[in-house]
């Protein structure tokens, strides 16, 4: 059961700013930039923005009212909500997907941290093309220096989570969002004025509707659900700590306004350093930890924008990571009765301990991320489709959306989106998944 005398956030803002950072991601940096190039530009932005409307939104403030109006982590919303035990197991599968993503999400970011501590002993800039390559060559090689990075990044992970909800989800949040925000709009300025700005906007958003295909409209409807951290309970948790009264669905909309903000920013960041390089743009770590460096390295004041822009990484999987261990966490406290700063050390220790392999092995790492991306996030998606549209008590649906909303008037369009658009969409996207279509 939810406990009493259940924390909320402060204010509108630190939720805002909270459950953005949870869906601001590495996703946004070293994934959308690219698949938007390759997938025509400017054509894929537009059909992305529209998945966002069709199937994002709805599902993201369907998973926001639901933790809203049950006040309970994602097992116990499910099983109020949907009144029979097979929603007490989609909850838990909520609970292993953030589980799941945070031991690889670990990986990845403890190599961010590693990233930062060398651009700020200078072992970025003025290097050799074959000496940063190796760089990142050796960080996955040795294995017990990743692992002490991913340590150290749980560790921050966990005194901020084990601080509370205002203290620590929110306080922080209102932090690192605008942080971020900062140090991606610093990157963007000293992208104009290189050489390549031109060509990098070009690659990212020139209208080229030939190489529009139909797997790129997949990619941009699969997209457009991950980006936003639907499926994974976060959003139910975070739903959870609102008011009665507090307006969800327009917090909502703003979210994914920002989430998709951040992810333009970030394009027309990335590829206009690239470019001005002549190296390849590429997708995934090689990207971060690779092209990126080696261009740094070759630009003016290249030291201290390898520390920005690595900082800015960091700040990004942070906001992340915090939302992913909150779900345990409050599954913990909810459902065991444990006290929080416990809940926050054997959720964090279990997630190292489970992601530790990943950072030693790439085949694990790959079929973490397979089960993921492939099943635990889409069926998480789609349960909260059908859960919230079909199963929840209308009255109480209705209440909650409209109570205090600017948005009341939609309320009827939102639902009509939930129950067919959205699972119908999130239905093709596990097609695409398993390569049935």
């Amino acid at each position: 059961m939810a406990e009493r005398g259940r924390s909320h956030w402060n204010s509108r803002t630190g939720f805002i700013m909270a459950a953005a950072g949870s869906a601001v991601g590495l996703g946004n940096i070293w994934k959308f930039p690219y698949i938007t190039g390759e997938n025509g530009g400017g054509a894929f932005v537009l059909v992305y923005l529209l998945c966002i409307l069709i199937v994002g939104v709805p599902v993201l403030i369907g998973e926001i009212l639901l933790g809203q109006a049950s006040k309970s982590s994602a097992v116990g919303a499910y099983r109020v909500q949907g009144g029979h035990p097979v929603w007490t197991f989609v909850g838990l599968m909520a609970i292993l997907c953030s589980f799941a993503l945070l031991t690889i999400y670990s990986t990845v970011a403890g190599w961010g941290l590693h990233y930062v501590y060398l651009a700020i002993t200078n072992q970025i800039s003025g290097q050799s093309t074959d000496s940063i390559s190796a760089l990142f060559q050796t960080l996955q090689e040795t294995g017990w220096l990743g692992a002490t990075w991913q340590f150290i990044f749980l560790a921050v992970t966990f005194l901020v989570v084990s601080a509370g909800v205002s203290k620590g989800l929110e306080r922080w949040a209102m932090i690192m969002m605008p942080s971020l925000l900062v140090l991606l709009l610093i990157m963007l300025v000293n992208a104009m004025t290189l050489s390549g700005w031109g060509e990098g906007l070009d690659f990212l958003f020139g209208m080229r509707m030939d190489k529009l295909t139909g797997q790129g409209v997949l990619e941009a409807l699969g997209h457009s659900f991950f980006t936003l951290s639907l499926g994974g309970g976060m959003m139910v948790t975070y739903g959870s700590y609102l008011r009665a009264n507090d307006d969800a669905a327009t917090a909502s909309v703003v979210t994914a306004g920002m989430d998709t903000l951040v992810a333009m920013i970030a394009s027309t960041m990335l590829f206009p350093i690239v470019f001005s390089f002549g190296l390849e743009p590429g997708a995934g770590p090689g990207l971060l930890f690779v092209t990126v460096p080696i261009a740094l390295s070759q630009m003016t004041g290249g030291a201290i924008l390898a520390v920005s822009f690595f900082v800015m990484l960091v700040f990004a999987a942070l906001t992340s990571a915090i939302a992913l261990l909150e779900v345990v966490v409050a599954y913990l406290i909810d459902e065991h009765g444990m006290l929080r700063r416990k809940a926050s050390l054997i959720s964090a220790t279990a997630i190292l301990a489970c992601g530790i392999p990943a950072t030693l092995s790439a085949e694990w790492f790959s079929i973490a991320d397979i089960l993921i991306s492939k099943c635990l996030m889409p069926f998480g998606g789609l349960g909260i489709a059908l859960l919230v549209a079909w199963r929840m008590d209308a009255a109480l649906r209705q209440g909650i959306f409209e109570e205090g909303s600017a948005l009341a008037r939609f309320y009827r369009f939102w639902l009509w989106m939930l129950k067919y658009p959205a699972p119908i969409s999130i239905l093709l996207i596990i097609l695409h998944s398993v390569e049935i279509i």
